[in-house]
């Protein structure tokens, strides 16, 4: 479960990055950061259950590469 560790440390430090700089994006891209903040709790709450399994499920790999897409996105709008 390496991989599925270093992916959510990923996905916290760019989202950490992002908020720090997000009072300085448009009306537009804040609105997509509130949806993304809600997404990221359940994520993050789903992440926290799917550590201690085996294999990590299908919707919680696919709700990462989500957030990624999502926040690459943002990041690029800054």
């Amino acid at each position: 479960m390496p991989d599925f560790t270093r992916l959510v440390e990923d996905l916290k430090r760019t989202r950490d990055e992002i908020r720090l700089k997000i009072h300085l994006g448009s009306k537009e891209v804040q609105d997509e950061w509130s949806e993304l903040e809600g997404r990221w709790i359940a994520f993050e709450s789903r992440a926290e259950l799917d550590r201690s399994a085996q294999d990590v499920s299908d919707a919680v790999k696919i709700l990462a590469s989500e957030l990624t897409d999502a926040f690459n996105r943002v990041r690029k709008a800054l």
